[in-house]
């Protein structure tokens, strides 16, 4: 396993959050496939620049926002701190959880992360601690990427430990006695520029001309999912229960 030092500028991960940024059409589907399962008082984990959480407010959903790192946070709080519920500093796997984050333990209905997992060694105690926000009943939405084999120059550039099947994910809540509600593959058709980009390219950051080329055929790809039944994707979701 590769081991990564914290960077308090991420800029591969800034990059690749801006070239996404504008991917208008992915990310409101990639919204659209997690927003039923998130109800009531929301905390998103790792909200990065906002490119979800827009979704979120635009639709007057009750969202904390949350992130690591002071540049996401200064970014945050300068395009939604009006708009929010509110933002937070969190680490999802810090030593001292409990007692930093005390007041807001037992407090959400619903928290969600996409593409923060897979960046945390530990992905156990992040769920364990995830748990630990959520009121009785309370539901964690959680996607990263899928399949080990696609490991390539992009995960490494952007620090990830692993990516996830749904039989791994689902072992993770497993291991902390989540009801999993539900389980599936999402963007299906991500896959062949991934490889391009990431194998064959060996490129470090999504290209930006690629991410606009695939946002305007994401009606087809959405298609794709649909017909072969969420079966495979480049990312993998998975919904639990407390």
């Amino acid at each position: 396993m590769s081991e990564f030092a914290f960077k308090d500028i991420d800029q591969e991960g800034m990059e690749t959050l801006k070239a996404i940024s504008s991917a208008n059409k992915f990310n409101a589907w990639m919204y659209q496939r997690i927003a039923a399962d998130c109800s009531g008082k929301i905390l998103e984990i790792g909200s990065g620049i906002g490119n979800i959480s827009e979704y979120f407010i635009k639709n007057g959903a009750e969202i904390y926002l949350s992130d690591l790192r002071d540049n996401y946070l200064e970014f945050l709080e300068s395009n939604y701190k009006s708009k929010a519920a509110g933002i937070l500093k969190m680490d999802i796997v810090d030593p001292n959880f409990e007692e930093v984050y005390a007041e807001h333990l037992g407090t959400f209905d619903t928290v969600f992360a996409l593409n923060v997992v897979e960046h945390i060694k530990d992905d156990t105690l992040a769920m364990a601690n995830i748990k630990k926000l959520l009121k009785k009943d309370g539901k964690a939405v959680i996607l990263v990427p899928a399949y080990n084999t696609l490991y390539n120059s992009f995960d490494e550039a952007l620090e990830h430990y692993r990516r996830y099947t749904k039989k791994t994910l689902n072992k993770v809540f497993d291991n902390n006695q989540f009801q999993i509600q539900k389980s599936s593959y999402f963007n299906a058709a991500g896959i062949a520029g991934w490889i391009l980009s990431g194998a064959i390219l060996k490129k470090t950051t999504i290209p930006a001309g690629q991410m606009k080329l695939y946002n305007k055929l994401v009606p087809i790809f959405k298609v794709v999912d649909k017909v072969i039944f969420n079966s495979f994707g480049l990312s993998v979701i998975t919904v639990g229960k407390k």
